[in-house]
């Protein structure tokens, strides 16, 4: 019996550490696909600014229509410098923001000497350094080259990135006492770390020995001392795939045991007054219940909603639609649907790929979601690039008015579409809804909704078109 009870002592305590190296993954995945996605953001508009710059028709237009058209696209956020333009001697040219350029010149940056030395940079990301135009902020840098028609350098186009923004994204994740996550450049350089010490900002840690981990796979975990506090940690890694970046996530040993030291002491407490076979069997018993209860939920979950988006898949719809639809008749409320399809989506997944049209659905869908708030107001993804939203006890008015607000958000994405008149992606919707005094199933609702979006499509698409069951 004791060693049943030292067995499952033992099988606990690795349980807790597949926990803490599960969380740490989704954390650094969290923080990954942040990071990522604003940064894709801040390239697009890099090169949307190379792309123009290299247009003599644009360089041509007087000072104040040229920075219009070339920051046009410029992101503007609440951790982001200005976008500049340097020539080759590291001289501000252009600015966002201004149509006269600032005095300034920054050939002693990294992000300009890698530009000028490489022809093949592409997107690079700075190491650290204090902003001279923004009272010394720390701050890291995105810069594209720009080149002569002959492919010599022409200077580069930068956006600067305060620091603060990833201090604010690392500050929010929840990883115990002395947890720490970290962003490090690929050459070694302390990006950003939490807990945050404004020494350890711009350290090089190549030598250390958790570092040449981070190098030797995509991604891994292991337990390691750190060289900066000292603390043993367990911790997981990943290499970004598209930035020379690295994003580590680490929850100290102590914090990852606590709670099976508690649970340990206490086991040993009662085999003093209990059977140590009773003990033992209840913990058994009661961890394999808890695990086959998980296990189910999670299976009932993943047989409900669809995997690209997170909403409710197809089949779950219709146990949805059926529900709502019995209850509306029966309480003699009103019943709305929208039927979203994204337009010209076919198009969008032949020129960007299909990974591409992926990520635009999974956005879309999230922009659903955020959309509809009342906990009895539903979502689903109906097929392909198509979703239908059930909102119970609406008027058509007020689904309307919800439909134009997805519609607006799908927009606001800026999900570039160059096949699409709109030159983003966009959406068009259809809403119909049913009221007590109409002899209708719900079958002609969704089919009222589709007539809908087939007159939304033909105005024009990127709008929204209503019809009355």
């Amino acid at each position: 019996m004791a060693s049943l009870c030292a067995t499952v002592l033992f099988e606990s305590r690795h349980d807790a550490l597949e926990r803490a190296k599960e969380n740490s993954r989704n954390v650094a995945l969290v923080a990954e696909r942040d990071i990522e996605r604003n940064f894709e953001l801040y390239s697009l508009s890099l090169q949307a600014v190379v792309d123009g710059i290299g247009r003599p028709d644009v360089m041509a237009l007087p000072a104040h229509l040229r920075s219009q058209l070339l920051f046009d696209h410029a992101i503007t956020a609440e951790y982001l410098g200005a976008m500049i333009v340097l020539d080759e001697a590291g001289n501000v040219v252009m600015n966002s923001g201004s149509d006269t350029p600032l005095k300034a010149n920054f050939a002693d940056r990294d992000y300009f000497t890698v530009q000028r030395d490489n022809p093949h940079a592409g997107l690079y990301v700075s190491a650290p350094y204090r902003s001279r135009l923004r009272n010394g902020s720390p701050s890291i840098a995105l810069s594209r080259r720009l080149s002569h028609p002959d492919g010599s350098f022409a200077g580069a186009v930068i956006i600067a990135i305060n620091l603060e923004y990833f201090h604010q994204l690392f500050a929010g994740l929840s990883l115990g006492r002395h947890g720490a996550v970290s962003l490090i450049a690929q050459d070694g350089t302390m990006i950003m770390r939490q807990p945050y010490d404004p020494a350890v900002v711009g350290r090089n840690i190549r030598n250390a020995s958790t570092f040449r981990h981070f190098l030797a796979a995509s991604e891994g975990s292991f337990s390691d001392t750190s060289s900066i506090d000292g603390v043993r940690r367990m911790y997981f890694f990943r290499n970004f795939p598209h930035q020379p970046l690295i994003i580590m996530v680490a929850e100290a040993e102590p914090d990852i045991y606590a709670a099976w030291r508690r649970r340990a002491l206490t086991i040993g407490t009662l085999m003093g007054t209990f059977a140590i076979g009773f003990v033992g069997l209840s913990f058994v018993l009661a961890t394999q219940l808890r695990r086959r209860m998980r296990a189910e939920s999670e299976l009932q979950l993943l047989a409900r909603t669809d995997s690209l988006t997170g909403l409710n898949n197809r089949r779950t719809l219709g146990e949805i639609l059926e529900q709502e639809w019995r209850r509306a008749r029966r309480a003699r409320s009103v019943f709305s649907l929208l039927f979203v399809d994204i337009d010209r989506f076919k198009a969008y997944n032949d020129q960007y790929g299909h990974q591409a049209g992926d990520d635009a659905l999974a956005a879309v869908a999230r922009c659903i979601g955020e959309n509809i708030r009342r906990p009895a107001d539903t979502a689903a993804r109906y097929g392909g690039e198509e979703f239908i939203v059930v909102l119970p006890d609406t008027l058509l008015e007020g689904a309307c008015a919800i439909a134009e607000k997805i519609r607006h958000a799908i927009s606001e994405l800026a999900i570039e579409h160059a096949g699409s008149e709109y030159g983003r992606v966009t959406a068009s919707i259809g809403s119909a809804s049913w009221s007590p005094d109409k002899d209708a199933d719900v079958t002609q609702i969704i089919k009222a909704a589709d007539q809908a979006l087939y007159d939304a499509k033909a105005r024009g698409r990127n709008r929204v078109a209503m019809c009355a069951a």
